[in-house]
């Protein structure tokens, strides 16, 4: 992973994608106040694929927010796409994620009222995106689900849903794709079919992966491995081709 000092390159041109020096995530105040990261530091390279493992509390699932821009670290730099996180109001944070970072969580996180298809525009619709519809079922044929379309999240499998779910964070075309336990409610068949699918879509698009997960199987299937503990990271270790 190459560093840039100095000049601060165009988004386009930068070689990592996301930096972080620093970073303190805590909560609570006084005696109650709980550290969860701790002076944590990572680059991740542009079209990299990373796995955050751990045990429970060990911090993955919130290091994956804060370079997500998900929470905001109280001390620490979280650059993302050559873009500083930390300084951004909720506003253009979340301006910032609609163009450039996708979302999977293992809840999926459908609207139960929305069809298929409504969920997945929904994030288009919200840029003033005018051909949403047209692009929502181009994703949705792409993932298999061309024939649910009109179908409600009740009507759908876990694995449906799922894959809509990823529909939908990968309608934007974003340059980062973060995913958290995204097979952990899904039994082992339909869980190697979603992350088939993950692993496919990123790769095909360029698009920088991060995950969290508790699978070694998936995990495996990065580039690199980020280990946790206790708020820091422990070890990193690079995957063979």
């Amino acid at each position: 992973m190459l560093r840039r000092s100095g000049e601060r390159p165009e988004p386009k041109g930068i070689m990592t994608a996301i930096e972080l020096h620093g970073v303190n995530v805590a909560l609570g105040e006084g005696a109650a106040r709980v550290h969860i990261l701790k002076d944590v530091g990572l680059e991740i390279a542009r079209g990299e694929a990373v796995g955050l493992v751990g045990p429970s509390g060990s911090g993955k699932s919130t290091l994956l927010m804060v370079l997500a821009g998900l929470e905001k670290p109280v001390s620490g730099s979280v650059r993302t796409l050559g873009e500083e996180l930390t300084t951004l109001d909720e506003d253009a944070l979340a301006r910032f994620r609609g163009r450039n970072i996708g979302v999977v969580f293992q809840a999926f996180h459908l609207i139960p009222t929305m069809t298929a298809i409504e969920n997945v525009a929904t994030p288009l619709e919200l840029a003033g995106e005018p051909d949403a519809f047209e692009r929502a079922r181009a994703e949705l044929v792409a993932v298999g689900l061309g024939e649910r379309l009109e179908h409600h999240p009740a009507q759908l499998s876990g694995g449906e849903q799922q894959r809509v779910a990823l529909a939908r964070a990968l309608v934007s075309r974003p340059e980062i794709l973060v995913a958290d336990e995204p097979t952990g409610n899904l039994d082992e068949a339909t869980g190697k079919q979603i992350a088939d699918l993950l692993f496919a879509k990123s790769a095909e698009r360029g698009a920088t992966l991060v995950l969290v997960t508790h699978d070694p199987a998936l995990a495996a299937r990065c580039g690199r491995v980020v280990r946790l503990r206790s708020g820091r990271i422990e070890t990193e270790t690079e995957q063979a081709a």
